[in-house]
């Protein structure tokens, strides 16, 4: 389930924000915007000499610079590497930087399977490191740098690692193999059928067949000889050291998911799955009306959570020394067969009229699939056959750390986290500490994300305490520090520290005001940052432990450069309904008073996916709506972004605040930045308007629908508006099943609220939208008609999916959604 989009938000072009070379500015390291979270008074932006249009903000991004993406260190920490591809190219363009001499050269092809890569495996001493590289394995001498090739083949290969005696194994299908690293010599280690193992030569059990051997010496001669042969067979198969391993049988309902080899080579931890289920049907299709032949072509999309049926796994260890084979059993789990959602089916019952009666059932558990992170969910210790996995439950509520007894085939809970609405699917990292039995993970059990160790039979140690977010975590080379990223100053503030094993001293290691993302040298000397500001993109940096931060790249154009941008001001909006605070970005018109006599119009910017983080000092994801807050400003608009409740940065209980009640308290939030606009921005609450894609057009569904006097208009891009339609992976962590939860469903479905809406609302969206589905926004239209509802309109795009890509239909967009502001807010 690797490719399925998972959440609405980001449009695909904004998670690549500007990528390429484009005209640099001066070498010296920009620094971040210094910013503070203010009150009062406001300040009036800098003035824009040329005012911005839609047509410059809504043009192929490559304007803006193509930056250095998917940046990393080479093995011998001399250079980074890093690609660009601009927007409207489907090629990337692959570059080393020199870090002495600052020199940045690009790749030929014939180059990049010898270039550094940032994946692979090290062997055990850290003298080798293996990869793959367009589906061939290679092995590289770290000290000399040599590279050896050891397969040439079409076929994809996976699962890498080195044992401990120093031999590689991968597997390839269903099949592992081994390659000695004396001799070269390519074994395979096991044969995995998914299959009934065969039966073997019968001894006759009918009458029939009883008295044609007794009578028919022919018949009785053949069945000596058949069983002779098959014990021929197995002598050889057990005393000759040169055939390859006799296959294990697992049966015809399952498919293999995963799998994992211990490092001696002797254990294979195995994920099943059932094989039928695809995660789809044939149903699922969506029409394409410019099929290349000029048909309608129907396209292949993901299933509905109403009907999508996630199974559970089973997992199995094969014991390759004895060639036998272990079913895992969950009954080591705590919890396993709890009835976690008693409450929610039973007030659902109660709405039906029925009763419900809780009982002990085994739950579906499968691996853990956290949507961030490269590491597997199974891991090993480096020297030793100690194997811990992450688990989940389907219904969302649990994470297990657990351990696995090999010849007993059991697991062992060593942290069981339990979240009542859902277990997040971030902050999910953990492994061992080498040489110890020691795990460390990330666990929000104290409703922030921190950072924990815990050894086996022992109790668990909170290595970080506080309000803040932990996240990417990274051992050190010489295993004495663990190092993370945090908010610690501010939820929009992040920097990267590190706590030291040994005397649990934590230290703060850059010092950046904005976003940033890093990444440790080999030699653990020093940082790879990608990082940003209000108003500066991405760039690449260097911060050596302990030493002066250097500006690596310098990929925005000056033409962005120089323009001057309205850095948002970060304001914290006082909650009216519980909440606390939220944060939000405040835009303000040129020339703003704040006791002017004639109050301005605003307009409020939904951000997607729910659970992003928008408010922060760093440059925006979303930077087309970035462009378009301060052209909205220009004409003289109050613009305000908020971090509605729901999104990422601020802890577990504003996650879950939506828990089984989607648009609701979003919709509070939103009802008091229109307040807090009303008090301190000097704008009129009878000319407020709205705006989002994705999750954001969700909202204004939810405020135009429950709130039909917060705003005047409203703008719903590429919207959610029936919760049963989009994918299980994101909606069941939020509202649970539509089986087991109708309640969560209508009450948190803009289609069901939709007799609310008395203001001007437009809806426009992506007909190939492979997300949120075209089908959301046609079954919302019609619902509308036979309301009687003449207050919407509607603008489709053909060619388009969820994150637009063509210009021209993004110009098309945002000039609708503008007309829509000035119609009805300024009158």
């Amino acid at each position: 389930m690797k490719t399925l989009v998972r959440h609405i938000g980001l449009n695909a072009l904004a998670l690549a924000v500007l990528s390429g070379c484009a005209a640099t500015q001066s070498s010296a390291p920009v620094p971040a915007v210094a910013n503070t979270e203010i009150s009062q008074p406001l300040l009036a932006p800098p003035s824009a000499d040329k005012p911005l249009t839609l047509e410059q903000i809504m043009a192929d991004p490559d304007w803006m610079g193509v930056s250095a993406a998917g940046a990393y260190w080479s093995d011998d920490a001399k250079s980074v590497l890093f690609y660009r591809q601009p927007s409207a190219s489907p090629l990337r363009s692959y570059y080393r930087l020199g870090i002495a001499d600052g020199v940045t050269e690009e790749l030929q092809l014939s180059q990049l399977h010898l270039a550094s890569q940032r994946g692979g495996v090290l062997s055990l001493d850290k003298s080798r490191k293996a990869y793959i590289y367009q589906n061939n394995l290679f092995v590289k001498q770290l000290d000399s740098g040599k590279i050896t090739q050891l397969t040439r083949q079409s076929n994809s290969i996976d699962g890498v690692r080195f044992l401990t005696n120093g031999d590689l194994v991968y597997w390839q299908d269903t099949q592992v193999f081994r390659i000695h690293q004396g001799a070269g010599m390519v074994e395979q280690l096991a044969d995995i059928q998914f299959a009934k193992a065969p039966d073997g030569v019968k001894d006759p059990d009918t009458f029939l067949a009883k008295q044609n051997q007794r009578l028919i010496k022919f018949v009785a001669k053949q069945h000596d000889n058949a069983k002779a042969l098959e014990q021929y067979k197995a002598q050889l198969q057990q005393q000759d050291p040169t055939l390859a391993a006799k296959p294990f049988y697992l049966g015809e309902k399952d498919t293999l998911a995963e799998l994992s080899v211990s490092p001696d080579g002797r254990y294979l931890f195995l994920v099943l799955q059932d094989k039928s289920y695809k995660g789809r049907t044939d149903a699922d299709v969506m029409p394409n009306y410019l099929d290349a032949q000029g048909h309608i072509g129907m396209v292949p999309v993901r299933a509905r959570v109403a009907e999508d049926k996630l199974p559970g796994q089973r997992f199995v260890v094969l014991d390759l020394q004895t060639h036998s084979q272990k079913d895992v059993t969950l009954e080591g789990l705590t919890g396993y067969n709890e009835d976690v959602l008693a409450a929610v089916k039973a007030e659902n019952a109660k709405a039906q009229g029925k009763d419900y009666h809780s009982e002990p059932k085994v739950r579906n558990i499968r691996l853990i699939e956290d949507w961030g992170w490269e590491q597997s969910a199974i891991q090993w210790q480096a020297d030793k056959n100690t194997l811990a996995v992450m688990l989940e439950a389907t219904d969302n509520k649990d994470r297990w750390i657990a351990t696995v007894d090999l010849n007993n085939g059991q697991f062992h809970t060593q942290d069981r986290l339990h979240d009542d609405a859902w277990i997040n699917y971030d902050h999910n990292q953990y492994g061992w500490l080498p040489g110890t039995d020691t795990l460390f993970y990330l666990s929000e059990k104290t409703g922030y994300s921190q950072l924990y160790l815990k050894p086996l039979g022992g109790k668990e140690k909170a290595l970080t305490q506080g309000k803040f977010v932990v996240s990417d975590i990274t051992l050190s080379p010489d295993n004495q520090y663990l190092y993370y990223k945090a908010n610690k100053a501010h939820p929009g503030k992040y920097n990267v520290y590190r706590v030291n094993l040994n005397s649990g001293k934590d230290e703060q290691l850059t010092h950046w005001t904005g976003t940033l993302d890093y990444q440790l040298s080999p030699k653990g000397d020093a940082l790879l940052l990608t990082a940003s500001a209000l108003t500066q993109p991405n760039e690449l940096y260097l911060q050596p432990i302990g030493g002066e931060l250097k500006q690596l790249t310098h990929d925005t154009s000056k033409a962005f450069a120089d323009y001057p941008w309205q850095a948002p001001q970060i304001i914290a909006v006082p909650s009216n309904h519980g909440a606390g605070k939220v944060y939000a970005r405040l835009y303000l018109p040129q020339g703003f008073g704040a006791k002017r006599a004639d109050k301005y119009p605003a307009v409020i910017f939904n951000h997607g996916a729910g659970y992003l983080q928008e408010v922060h000092y760093g440059f925006s994801d979303y930077f087309r709506e970035f462009m378009f807050n301060n052209l909205l400003a220009q004409h003289g608009y109050v613009v305000l972004d908020m971090d509605y409740r729901g999104s990422k940065g601020y802890g577990r209980d504003w996650r879950t605040a939506i828990y089984r009640n989607m648009g609701h308290p979003e919709v509070d939030d939103l009802k008091d930045g229109v307040a807090w606009m009303a008090q301190h921005a000097n704008i009129d609450t009878k000319r407020v308007g709205t705006y989002g894609g994705s999750y954001g057009g969700f909202l204004t569904f939810m405020s135009l629908f429950t709130a039909p006097d917060l705003f005047q208009c409203g703008a719903a891009l590429r919207p959610v508006a029936d919760w049963a339609h989009y994918n299980a992976p994101y909606t069941s962590n939020i509202l649970n099943t539509p089986d087991d939860d109708p309640l969560a469903y209508s009450r948190s479905s803009p289609i069901e609220h939709a007799q609310g809406l008395k203001n001007h609302l437009l809806i426009l969206g992506g007909i190939e939208d492979d997300n949120v589905f075209f089908q959301d926004s046609v079954r919302m239209v019609q619902h509308l008609i036979e309301l009687e509802n003449p207050h919407f309109d509607m603008a489709y795009y053909p060619v388009e999916h969820h994150g637009f890509r063509q210009p021209s239909s993004w110009l098309d967009e945002y000039r609708r959604i503008l007309r829509l502001f000035e119609t009805d807010l300024k009158r």
